[in-house]
């Protein structure tokens, strides 16, 4: 298992961790990845971090494909990968429909038809071995509809492309992580368990696996979660410092009754404690939506505590199907802490 970090997006300003980073490059880590939700973009602090690193590799986590034409995220990731000698990651998501819908100003209907459109058009201008065309129930190049001029052609990128740019696709729900086994290079899961993993998980990758065909399965296929990581010998204290992300994830991100992180904890085995956390969050009371927080849920899906209760649990990691553990650490200290336990088991 190799280890990446996780940037995420950033808050009211941009303050990007670059000798973490600069270390994480010197220290062999596999990829830094960049993420977007409705302010700082994924792509421009990845480019920024590119040009000061030398091997690392450079992950999207994600682009949102509704805020993009498929043709213009190909765009941005083949400029990437020439620009960074390439170590381009193209990580795509679908975001949540209230994101989409109130942010980006586009429907969210049919997100598995337009993950399957997305990633089927991306590849073609990849390939670049004719002009593009596409005839989709959600996209259509050249663009055939009531409004259109009947002015547009075919094109075929300008930009030499690596045609075999690995593709991520960020999933949660049963059909999605299914499609995302048939069509990507690989997941980005959020919140994954691997003492979960049989259970919730592998069903619905096998059944993607089967429908691609060629020999796909999970030994070439990356399955690369992110993992908080606090390392800190009051085990509560730990917890606390994850409380809140997790929080606002499971009680505010998404509408009541469209949460998808809500519906995963309840897939884990916490639905109570997870409609529990949800109604004081949406009414306003998040600090006794924090305290709600099961430290066994943030066990689940974190690595937090002293050094050695850190390495004990990091075993479940390193016998599950995970091949990339992207992290979120905090300090450099805990980023080399993280290696050296990685190189110890």
């Amino acid at each position: 298992m190799r280890l990446g970090i996780m940037l995420g997006y950033a808050g009211r300003k941009i303050e990007l961790p670059v000798e973490l980073v600069k270390e994480a490059d010197r220290l062999g880590v596999y990829a830094v990845w960049t993420a977007e939700a409705y302010g700082s973009d994924a792509v421009s602090p990845l480019a920024w971090l590119g040009a000061q690193t030398q091997n690392i590799k450079l992950g999207t986590a994600i682009m949102q494909m509704p805020g993009r034409t498929p043709a213009n995220a190909a765009m941005t990731a083949m400029t990437m990968n020439q620009l960074s000698n390439g170590r381009f990651l193209m990580g795509l998501g679908l975001s949540g429909p209230q994101v989409v819908e109130g942010w980006h100003g586009v429907s969210y209907k049919r997100p598995l038809t337009r993950s399957r459109e997305y990633v089927d058009i991306v590849r073609a201008i990849f390939k670049r071995e004719a002009p593009v065309t596409y005839d989709g129930k959600l996209y259509q190049i050249p663009y055939t509809g009531d409004d259109a001029t009947g002015l547009g052609k075919p094109l075929k990128s300008t930009l030499e492309a690596q045609p075999d740019i690995p593709i991520y696709l960020a999933a949660i729900g049963p059909q999605n992580v299914e499609l995302t086994a048939e069509i990507a290079d690989g997941w980005l899961p959020i919140f994954f368990s691997p003492t979960k993993y049989d259970e919730i998980y592998k069903p619905h990758l096998e059944a993607g696996f089967a429908k691609a065909g060629s020999g796909k399965s999970i030994a070439n296929f990356d399955i690369a979660p992110t993992v908080s990581v606090v390392i800190q010998d009051d085990v509560e204290v730990a917890y606390n410092m994850l409380r809140p992300m997790l929080a606002l994830y499971i009680g505010g991100m998404g509408a009541k009754d469209k949460n998808f992180y809500n519906d995963l904890a309840g897939r884990y085995g916490y639905e109570a404690e997870a409609a529990e956390i949800q109604d004081l969050y949406l009414a306003g009371d998040k600090g006794a939506a924090m305290m709600k927080v099961p430290g066994a849920l943030i066990d689940d899906v974190a690595l937090v505590g002293p050094r050695e209760r850190v390495k004990e649990r990091l075993s479940l990691w390193l016998d599950s199907p995970v091949t990339t553990m992207n992290l979120t650490v905090f300090d450099v200290a805990t980023l080399r802490t993280m290696v050296e336990l990685v190189s110890e088991l």
